[in-house]
């Protein structure tokens, strides 16, 4: 056997490498991501965990510790972890750390011990693995290290092994997932695996970092719009960390609690945090239940369904990890600072959420103490929830969420403020600004203004104009490709080829129910004169209601109606 060691700064390097790789191919692992839900963002997590990896280590002072650095690792990769796949990511790399205990240079025994336990250590994290995946991937190569002990290879010559073994058993996996056969694609997990181990051995090796192979063509990209949003069964993907209360607590009760209301459940843990990622229709029930294990300390939950319906329709998937402005933000405060939670200054404060200039300052001309982007594809995270809350300086914040998806993210906030928070239950724009119309500013507590607030959301119909992404039937409609879609209370009104057929209907729906109060909200993709020549059609077919046309600026839907 090859006397050839590397050093732990050799191995660091490695790692550095791999996260600069892994960054600039993260979208050719996103294309692939069809298990275990349609969501393309595997890459992006994996991505994201390793690049957290590295800026903990670079803030380790010169000379530190073998143990110090992989307590940096082990720390940055599990406070750094993003959805099931950045989670395994961190196990990997806990194991790795742990398997390496006592070894300042490492030869080809002490690389296959490390490996061995890294496989360990992740197959602990998940509770029903499923082979075809990441771990599938991370065992395959754990095993030709072990043989590459046996036939006493050089070091080099084992990185090459542990690293083609890899490769196959990512070829392999469609043929033990028949989900990636169907759709003709490898493992995104297992993908993005390879090429943190491929760009960990070109930097050792000091050679060119990999690069797409000719040969990945059945690779390139999965068919997301053979797949279903209805197919998922679990729509909220939740992510969340809880700071232990005891470090020797046993998580196995939380896991079967989790088990039963949800799936695709990855628990990683270090000796003082453990993250969570499940995906569940109640991810409250989740969060409530982990507290009991300690204290929560942050949250983020996004829905699938819509993740999976941006994909079909060839949309950039708005999440909460890809947010890169709020990201970079949350993660340059330093562990013992927390943001600024303004002082009280008056005792009620009003947050909204929505998308569009326009829209943003009718709720602050009404009242709104601060704005949330977000909406419709475009779902704030209950972090960038709380931030606003964080930011009004009133002893209360009502927070308007403006959409059903957003409403459970929301919630989570009332447990992570020293403020009060009260969450109303809109799901509309519409029904927000009714609700803010609705504010006595000088009421004498905090539960008047709920009750009229929330009291008056049954007042306004909401009717929403948007487009048809792909050919589909519902509700006994045939729709087509880049057909209107007319939308009421949520629910589909009808859909033509014609806008101007969609909205004299919804003006006669409008007349049927004897709206008094009509506003118009047309989104950036219409022209202010036809918004007006709409506005026009909704005088000439309500003569009795006051009609208002407004620009809201917003994305996805060419008219937002309130009918009152």
């Amino acid at each position: 056997m090859s006397t050839t060691t590397y050093s732990s700064n050799n191995v660091l390097n490695a790692v550095a490498a791999a996260a600069k790789v892994l960054d600039e191919r993260k979208e050719e692992v996103n294309r692939l991501n069809v298990f275990p839900v349609p969501d393309g963002d595997t890459g992006t997590n994996m991505s994201l965990t390793i690049q957290s990896v590295v800026s903990n280590v670079a803030n380790l002072p010169i000379g530190a510790s073998g143990a110090d650095i992989r307590t940096a690792v082990t720390t940055g990769a599990l406070m750094g972890a993003r959805g099931n796949s950045g989670v395994i990511t961190s196990q990997i790399l806990r194991g790795l750390c742990e398997g390496s205990q006592g070894f300042d240079e490492f030869d080809v025994e002490s690389i296959a011990g490390a490996f061995d336990r890294a496989r360990e250590v992740a197959f602990q994290a998940v509770r029903k693995p499923v082979e075809g995946t990441i771990l599938t991937v991370l065992r395959d190569s754990a095993a030709a290290a072990k043989v590459a002990v046996e036939q006493e290879l050089s070091i080099p010559e084992a990185l090459d092994a542990i690293v083609a073994e890899a490769y196959a058993s990512v070829q392999r996996t469609p043929d033990l997932l028949p989900v990636l056969k169907e759709h003709g694609v490898v493992d995104a997990g297992g993908k993005g695996y390879l090429l943190i181990l491929d760009g960990m051995l070109a930097e050792l090796r000091g050679e060119p970092m990999p690069e797409t192979e000719a040969g990945e063509s059945r690779e390139e990209k999965a068919d997301f719009a053979t797949m279903a949003a209805e197919d998922i069964t679990f729509a909220f993907d939740t992510v969340f960390i809880v700071r232990k209360a005891m470090a020797d607590i046993s998580l196995e009760p939380l896991r079967t609690y989790l088990n039963s209301i949800g799936d695709s459940l990855v628990i990683g843990e270090d000796d003082e945090a453990f993250k969570v990622h499940v995906h569940t229709n109640i991810p409250g029930n989740a969060l409530n239940e982990a507290q009991k294990y300690g204290t929560l300390e942050l949250a983020k939950i996004e829905n699938m369904r819509t993740q999976a319906d941006d994909l079909a329709a060839g949309k950039h998937v708005q999440s909460t990890d890809d947010l890169d402005a709020v990201e970079a933000e949350l993660e340059s405060v330093p562990a013992e600072e927390t943001p600024a939670v303004a002082a009280p200054e008056k005792p009620y404060g009003f947050l909204a959420v929505c998308a569009g200039d326009g829209l943003a300052a009718v709720f602050r001309d009404l009242g709104a103490d601060g704005v949330v982007s977000g909406g419709q594809t475009m779902n704030p995270s209950t972090e960038s929830i709380l931030e606003g809350v964080n930011k009004i300086p009133a002893e209360t914040v009502f927070v308007l969420p403006n959409n059903g998806n957003i409403i459970m993210a929301a919630q989570q906030c009332a447990a992570l403020t020293e403020k009060q928070v009260v969450v109303i239950p809109t799901k509309t724009v519409p029904q927000g600004i009714t609700a803010m119309m609705n504010v006595d500013f000088d009421a004498p507590d905090a539960q008047t203004i709920t009750d009229a607030m929330t009291g008056s959301l049954s007042s306004v119909t909401t009717a929403q104009i948007t487009y048809a992404a792909r050919d589909s039937d519902f509700d006994g409609f045939a729709i087509k490709e880049g057909d209107y879609l007319a939308l009421e209370e949520g629910k589909l009104f009808d859909t033509d080829d014609s806008l101007d057929t969609l909205l004299h209907k919804l003006a006669e729906d409008a007349a049927g129910r004897e709206a008094s109060f009509i506003s118009l909200y047309f989104g950036e993709d219409v022209q202010e004169a036809d918004a007006q020549k709409a506005g026009a059609l909704f005088e000439e077919v309500c003569p009795g209601a006051e009609v208002a046309v407004l620009s809201g600026g917003q994305p996805v839907y060419y008219y937002i109606i309130s009918m009152e």
